[in-house]
């Protein structure tokens, strides 16, 4: 089989605007050191990001349907049964069928899944507040403007559910 080879255009840097590079590589760091105690924590544990996602969210969102958490997270089903299941098999997440549905699934965390979220919440939240301190007046603001901005959608899907008063009630 012949070798193919693309010509591709190296990249210029200079095709950038220095300030938009060095945010980008702001964001990569401040992520890596955001992420990084928590990450120290859960590995302890035999846990991950994803295992991360799922406590804190629902964590924040007492009776959340594995429906909704799969539209918050866009993940496969496949990949959430996985990190889901072990969340419950060692007893940081509750699942308990919907009332009215029995094929709904309601997601709540234990004693011991709520212990575990707000330990890391407080460790983020303490490092956001620090950076939020050295912002002028208007800032912490002018960050949540800046965050939705990079999002895809600027209204979540935690929002949009929550309009309806509860995760899962909104059609």
């Amino acid at each position: 089989m012949a070798d193919i080879y693309f010509e591709t255009k190296p990249h210029d840097a200079q095709d950038n605007d220095p300030d938009t590079l060095a945010i980008i590589e702001h964001l990569f760091f401040a992520y890596r050191d955001f992420v990084g105690e928590p990450d120290e924590i859960l590995a302890e544990l035999g846990f991950g990001r994803a295992h991360h996602r799922v406590l804190h969210f629902v964590h924040r969102n007492p009776g959340m349907t594995v429906a909704v958490l799969l539209e918050i997270l866009q993940i496969t089903k496949q990949s959430l049964a996985r990190v889901l299941k072990h969340l419950i098999e060692t007893g940081y997440i509750a699942q308990e069928t919907g009332p009215d549905d029995r094929r709904q699934r309601l997601l709540y965390t234990t004693k011991k899944g709520a212990e575990l979220a707000e330990k890391l919440i407080a460790i983020q939240s303490s490092r956001i507040e620090g950076a939020l301190q050295t912002l002028p007046k208007g800032g912490r603001s002018d960050v949540r403007d800046f965050l939705r901005a990079l999002m895809n959608d600027p209204v979540t899907p935690l929002e949009s559910l929550n309009t309806a008063g509860k995760p899962g009630a909104a059609k």
